[in-house]
C-alpha cells in the first residue's frame, strides 16, 4: 500500500517507528529528526525580519510549507512531514473572543506566530465572552485550514497546535502577572475561566480534527512526529514560575480534562519547569516531553539521564546539534526511549547516513 504522503519516503516504516516508540516505550532503541540547511528557510529569512508582521496570507504559507517540506523530503530520518499551524499557537483563542491578533515573524524556523493584548479590565467584561464560530479570527482559521489542505492533500500532514487552555487562558484574559493576583484573589472567578477555556479549546481543537485527516490512524506533530489516535498539544507553562503543590492544585485537573476528551496528548516543558518533571508525566494519557532548552539552564542532552530518570518510560523529546550528536553516538552514550531533534547536520547525505546508525543503535 503507497503511504498517503509523497514527501515522506518509507513513510510506513517511520509510522511504525513511532508507533512503537508511544505504545510500547522501548528504553534501548532511539530516534531522530534531522535538520539540515534549505533554501525554503533562507528565502524566509530574506523576506521577514524578526518581529511584528502582518497578518499572513494563507496561500502564501501554504506555498513555504509546500517548499520547505518538499525540500526536506530527501531526509529519511523518522518524522512525518506536517505544516505547523503557528499562525493560530495563542491568538486564535483570544481572537475569537474578541481580542486584537498581533503576528510575529521568526526567520529561524519559518513561523510566524500570534499572541493578543489581555482582553478584559475586569471580570464584568468576561461574562460577556462568547465562543463566537462567526468571529473574523475563527473564520481566517477555517479559511488558512482549507487552504493549508489543498495545498498539502497527498503531498505531507498538517500538525497540531498548542492549546491555550487554564491558566494559560487566563493570561489571556488579564496578562501574567495579574493572572496570578487574580488566582489568590478571586478563586471562584478563575474556576469559572478554566471551564470556559476547556469549551473553547475542545471547540477549536475539535474543528481542526473535523477537517484535517488522521494519517494512517494517527495525529501529526511538530513536536513529536505522529502519535496513533486523536492527540493534542496541551501547554503547562504558567506552572513553570509555581511550586508543584501549586500545579497539583490549578493545573493538573484542567490538564488530565483535555487529555482525557482525545486521545491523549504531549506538552513541553522548559528550563525553568524541570521541578514540575514527575508531577506533569503522571498525567494520563500523556505520550511524551518535549525537554526545552532556556538560557540559564543546562541543555536537556547534558542533563539527559537525569531527566530520563525522573519521568520513567515516558518518551522525552530533546534537541542537540549533529556534531555532539554524533560524538554521543560514537562514544555509545545515547540514553534510549528518547526522540533527538537533530539540527544543523551537512545536509541530506549526511543526514541519512546518520539515519541508518540511529536505526541500528541498541542502548
Amino acid at each position: 500500500m503507497t503511504f498517503p504522503l509523497s514527501y515522506c519516503p518509507n513513510g510506513w516504516e517511520r509510522v511504525e517507528r513511532l508507533r512503537g516508540l508511544y505504545e510500547t516505550r522501548p528504553p534501548d532503541r532511539i530516534f531522530a529528526f534531522v535538520e539540515a540547511p534549505g533554501t525554503a528557510l533562507e528565502a524566509f529569512a530574506q523576506r521577514y525580519a524578526a518581529g511584528y508582521t502582518g497578518r499572513p496570507d494563507p496561500a502564501e504559507r501554504a506555498r513555504f510549507w509546500d517548499e520547505l517540506l518538499r525540500e526536506r523530503a530527501a531526509i529519511e530520518d523518522d518524522s512525518i512531514p506536517c505544516a505547523y499551524l503557528s499562525e493560530m499557537d495563542q491568538g486564535l483563542y483570544g481572537g475569537i473572543c474578541g481580542g486584537s491578533i498581533q503576528y510575529m515573524a521568526h526567520p529561524e524556523n519559518g513561523w510566524i506566530s500570534s499572541m493578543v493584548p489581555p482582553l478584559l479590565k475586569d471580570w464584568a467584561g468576561f461574562d460577556r465572552l462568547s465562543i463566537d464560530r462567526e468571529s473574523e479570527a475563527y473564520r481566517y482559521y477555517r479559511r488558512f485550514l482549507a487552504t493549508l489542505l489543498a495545498t498539502a492533500e497527498g503531498r505531507f500532514g498538517i500538525s497540531h497546535f498548542i492549546l491555550i487552555d487554564g491558566l494559560n487562558f487566563l493570561f489571556e484574559l488579564f496578562g501574567a502577572t495579574r493572572a496570578y493576583l487574580e488566582v489568590a484573589e478571586n478563586p471562584d472567578r478563575v474556576r469559572q475561566a478554566i471551564d470556559f477555556a476547556y469549551r473553547l479549546n475542545v471547540d477549536v481543537q475539535t474543528a481542526f480534527f473535523e477537517r484535517v485527516p488522521l494519517v494512517a490512524g494517527g495525529t501529526c506533530s511538530n513536536m513529536a512526529g505522529w502519535i496513533p489516535g486523536r492527540i493534542v498539544s496541551e501547554s503547562v507553562d504558567p506552572f513553570h514560575m509555581t511550586s508543584v503543590a501549586y500545579f497539583e492544585r490549578w493545573g493538573r485537573e484542567p490538564a488530565a480534562r483535555i487529555l482525557r476528551t482525545f486521545d491523549g496528548g504531549v506538552l513541553h516543558i522548559h528550563g525553568n519547569g524541570r521541578h514540575l518533571l514527575e508531577a506533569v508525566s503522571s498525567l494520563p494519557g500523556l505520550k511524551a516531553i518535549s525537554l526545552a532548552d532556556d538560557r540559564g539552564f543546562p541543555t536537556a542532552f547534558s542533563v539527559l539521564p537525569e531527566l530520563k530518570r525522573r519521568i520513567g518510560d515516558l518518551p522525552a523529546v530533546v534537541s542537540v546539534e549533529y556534531k555532539e550528536f554524533t560524538a554521543a553516538l560514537d562514544r555509545h552514550t545515547l540514553t534510549g526511549g528518547t526522540l533527538y531533534k537533530v539540527t544543523r547536520a551537512p545536509g541530506p547525505s549526511e543526514a541519512n547516513r546518520l539515519m541508518e546508525r540511529v536505526r541500528k543503535y541498541r542502548v
